[in-house]
């Protein structure tokens, strides 16, 4: 690769990791042919992008990047993919599920909405993370309880008030 291409892909690289907010880094050596075409089919299902880098070219990315990657670029060791989604848990939720039928990949590091997890042992935490989408939804649902409440209050009482009312009249 000339110096000119491991340029471009450095600028390629930064501008990706630059327009995203979740950015996820596995290994997944080890990984026969077929099994790594249906990762990428599960990766591509889940609108994730997977696509697998060389450690170096992904650092100085990371280094002229203005966001702050903390501890990830210390997990660039071996073989790396890079995963990158709009749903903060969408690639964990990958991983884990095709960790049902394999040992790979293994996460190495994630960058979610400014926060760093490092290491394996974060997917789970990962995995429950919600969405924007998530979130919005609970919090309208949250919103809409009280005024629910409040105006099955007022038709039960209001029924109430007018039965006895009626009540009243007959007599």
């Amino acid at each position: 690769m000339t110096r000119e291409e491991k340029s471009q892909v450095i600028q390629d690289l930064t501008a990706q990791l630059g327009d995203t907010s979740t950015i996820y880094l596995a290994d997944i050596s080890g990984l026969d042919a077929l099994t790594t075409s249906n990762l990428r089919r599960a990766c591509f299902k889940a609108n994730v992008k997977l696509a697998v880098v060389k450690n170096t070219l992904l650092e100085k990315a990371m280094e002229a990047s203005d966001k702050d990657f903390g501890e990830l670029p210390e997990v660039l060791k071996g073989n790396t993919s890079l995963m990158i989604s709009e749903a903060g848990n969408a690639p964990a939720k990958v991983i884990k599920e095709f960790r049902k039928k394999s040992d790979k990949p293994l996460l190495k590091g994630a960058y979610v909405e400014e926060a760093i997890y490092v290491g394996d042992d974060q997917l789970d935490a990962l995995v429950n993370i919600k969405s924007r989408e998530e979130l919005i939804g609970d919090i309208i649902t949250l919103l809409q309880s009280p005024a629910k409440n409040v105006v099955s209050a007022l038709q039960s009482g209001g029924g109430k008030l007018s039965g006895i009312l009626k009540t009243l009249s007959e007599k």
